[in-house]
């Protein structure tokens, strides 16, 4: 399917996970994108398997949260084994249930959160152009040129702005001249999605065994599982593997046999570890895959390329849309790119320690790793403190230029993303918690005070006429039925707290007083709202 229009707004460049995304970001901001892709449609194979907490809470805030965890797998916990034997065990069921609606690491595979956002995108009238080939880019000031193909017939298009969704091997890096730093591991690995015979329950298991290392995640249907290893010695050629060569080295290195009933896709490959020296390039936009590549260690990739798309797509279609100044997509770079520098740089070591042979690190990984691992998991605070990382709940953006922070407030600061914490809302008399509030597309304000009815009147007032209603409002008084709120916000009695949440849902504002000349100031001077029609 030919492309009808020559010009369009935005063009995604690439279907997967982060490409879908950050087009159901645009069409939940106003902005309907086009998305094309060089495939013939959606993968069938697993790939990515592991959502995070925070992919779910973006998934929640879209609607479509409730289905993932249906279709997926929530994992039970993990063990750690050294030449058969288990040395340490992490639980997942009591991980950390009150930091987050979503206290869990959920197995669901690439395929089937492709297939969601899609189905995300067709409700919303939002098609993608499979087999189209982006094969020029030309950027000006103001547009973007794009030579495309689709079954051998070729033709251009413009648009205001693209995003390279399209992978590690992206076309619209390597248009742009963006450079992709990085190296190479030396070793190779096989990845299969299998049906086992054995029963060996639901938690995922990861095997050393002198040089060896082989993994086993549970996938949602029963008795399947991802498995993972380095690839053995076997005298076969490496392009030619397939999974019975490696057999009885699963064997050895798991210490029992490893029985498979079906393979359902095997494959092996190499690992990188790679950033892009920017993610922009005038016009042009680079998330996901296309801006940074890592081991799979702490099942990190695909989630961040969602949180890449939830950062740029409300800020990109502010721009369009002509609601927030052009100089607010300056900011996704600023905040991701850091964000994508350390996981690279946590990732790399952690994988290097997994992977060495030097005897150092042997010794630490069979002595000391197991023992490090059941003490954490025996201590609450450390517990959280690794659920909020992996889950990447903790990810703060607390030095970008769109934060305006005004309290003394020494835990929750602008920049953070907003805790997850429950609310009774006296309006409707329900119990919902604030990211519930913070569901609607657009910022949403928050204020914790006890304030007389005409100023509640004057706050709703000043949204509706100033900001034609764009900006959703919440009152949150006092009262014992939000005493963990106003706790967590350090807010004592008599006090008052103002809280502007993004529509990524970070903090952005925060203020001991609620001043609405102030949060004018945020909104028109840091944020950059363009005011239409607003009053005289």
């Amino acid at each position: 399917m030919v492309i009808g229009e020559k010009h369009v707004k935005v063009l995604v460049v690439g279907a997967g996970p982060s490409g879908l995304m950050m087009a159901a970001q645009l069409l939940r901001n106003g902005v309907m994108p086009i998305v094309i892709d060089s495939r013939n449609g959606p993968t069938d194979q697993s790939k990515a398997l592991a959502v995070q907490a925070r992919t779910l809470e973006i998934y929640r805030q879209m609607g479509i949260a409730d289905r993932a965890i249906k279709d997926g797998k929530i994992a039970a916990g993990v063990s750690l084994n050294f030449e058969g034997s288990t040395k340490a065990k992490a639980d997942f069921s009591d991980i950390s249930t009150d930091q987050t609606a979503f206290p869990y690491i959920l197995l669901f595979q690439q395929s089937k959160n492709e297939r969601l956002l899609l189905d995300y995108l067709t409700q919303n009238t939002c098609p993608v152009y499979w087999a189209t080939t982006l094969i020029s880019l030309k950027q000006s000031d103001d547009t973007v040129s794009l030579g495309l193909e689709h079954n051998d017939t070729q033709y251009t298009i413009t648009a205001d702005w693209v995003i390279g969704a399209d992978g590690a091997h992206s076309t619209v890096r390597r248009l742009a001249n963006i450079n992709f730093n990085g190296d190479t591991y030396p070793n190779k690995f096989y990845l299969a999605d299998v049906e086992l015979g054995n029963e060996i329950g639901d938690n995922a298991q990861i095997h050393i065994a002198g040089k060896d290392l082989a993994a086993l995640f549970p996938l949602p249907e029963k008795n399947n599982f991802r498995v993972i290893g380095n690839v053995p010695h076997t005298g076969t050629n490496e392009e030619e593997l397939q999974l019975g060569d490696i057999l009885s080295h699963l064997d050895r290195t798991m210490g029992w046999p490893v029985n498979i009933n079906r393979a359902k896709w095997f494959t092996v490959y190499k690992l990188h570890h790679r950033m892009a020296e920017k993610f922009r390039d005038r016009r042009c936009f680079l998330i996901g895959d296309a801006a940074h590549i890592h081991s799979p260690v702490g099942g990190q990739g695909m989630n961040t390329g969602l949180q890449d798309a939830n950062n740029l797509g409300w800020k990109l279609a502010g721009a369009v849309t002509g609601a927030i100044n052009t100089s607010i997509v300056s900011t996704y770079q600023d905040e991701r790119q850091p964000v994508a520098r350390e996981l690279l740089n946590t990732t790399d070591r952690a994988f290097n320690l997994i992977t060495s042979q030097n005897w150092l690190a042997r010794g630490f990984k069979k002595w000391i790793m197991p023992r490090l691992i059941n003490f954490i998991w025996r201590q609450d605070k450390l517990r959280k403190l690794f659920f909020k990382t992996i889950s990447q709940t903790g990810i703060s953006y607390r030095d970008s230029r769109i934060n305006l922070n005004l309290s003394q407030s020494l835990y929750i600061r602008a920049g953070d993303r907003l805790p997850y914490l429950p609310v009774y809302d006296e309006k409707t008399q329900e119990e919902t918690d604030l990211h519930a509030w913070c569901s609607k597309p657009g910022f949403t304000v928050i204020v914790m005070a006890k304030l007389k009815e005409i100023d509640v009147f004057t706050l709703a007032q000043w949204i509706t006429l100033k900001y034609n209603g764009g900006i959703n409002l919440f009152y949150l008084p006092p009262s014992p039925k939000n005493l963990a709120v106003y706790n967590a916000f350090e807010i004592k009695k008599g006090q008052r707290k103002a809280v502007i949440v993004r529509p990524d849902m970070h903090i952005g504002y925060l203020n001991d007083a609620v001043d609405i000349d102030m949060m004018d100031n945020y909104l028109l001077n840091v944020v950059g709202f363009e005011l239409h029609n607003s009053p005289s």
